[in-house]
């Protein structure tokens, strides 16, 4: 029986945030690794496996959102970003390239390590139970809740990001149903967010590119204008 640790790497320049951030997860149990810069965490990355990492934005040898981007093309790993920045224009780019989460600092413990047990949760690596639905199927469709594969008829398997997992499985659990964007964030992460964060809006763009026919002209996620999104497909579950 598999019983390793969640394995976490911080990458963070600030020696002493990094120490106290790394010491306060071990102490709730997780296996955590440290990197100072992108050299050391792709060092880390090719010498262990890691479940999740959060990320630094402002390193000295690279930027968390290019490093960002560049884990998720190589992998379906967590990513939550952390920031001293503010500026609204980071979140939307960090949910474009594919990080799960986003933080800015100063933050308060307790919240981040609500987020990462939240993400981690939602990451599948906790497998459904025998009686919980195994795949939700649409269309020509079939979205595979435990290996997290969106899989078209005669085609290959489209790797989801968590972002997309986690929105389009909330969508196909409740299809005919205007769910607003506020339900919709709340279902996808548990961060603090503004009226006018669009990350539900990018999501959506992604998923209506990847099941669309015509992105433009979607007939399957629908806007309710004024009220937020709804599902408009048959939805099987199995």
């Amino acid at each position: 029986m598999n019983t390793r640790k969640t394995r976490i790497l911080v990458v963070e320049d600030e020696a002493i945030s990094r120490k106290k951030l790394v010491a306060y997860l071990q102490t709730e149990g997780f296996d955590v690794l440290e990197a100072a810069d992108a050299g050391q965490m792709h060092q880390a990355l090719e010498e262990f496996t890691i479940d999740l990492v959060l990320l630094d934005i402002n390193l000295p040898d690279d930027d968390g959102i290019n490093l960002a981007r560049a884990l998720r093309a190589q992998s379906d790993i967590g990513i939550i970003l952390v920031t001293g920045r503010t500026d609204e224009i980071d979140r939307i780019i960090g949910i474009e390239v594919g990080a799960d989460d986003y933080i800015t600092k100063p933050y308060n413990p307790r919240e981040l390590l609500a987020r990462v047990k939240a993400l981690l949760r939602r990451s599948g690596q906790v497998q459904p139970s025998k009686d919980e639905a195994h795949a939700h199927r649409f269309g020509r469709w079939t979205l595979n809740l435990m290996k997290r594969e969106l899989i078209a008829e005669g085609e290959e398997g489209v790797a989801l990001t968590r972002g997309e997992f986690q929105l389009l499985n909330t969508f196909t659990s409740k299809p005919g149903t205007v769910l607003s964007r506020d339900y919709l964030m709340d279902h996808i992460s548990h961060r603090s967010w503004s009226p006018n964060d669009r990350s539900i809006d990018v999501l959506v763009g992604r998923l209506r590119k990847i099941l669309e026919d015509n992105p433009r002209k979607p007939t399957m996620i629908l806007t309710s204008h004024g009220e937020g999104y709804i599902f408009a497909e048959s939805v099987e579950a199995s």
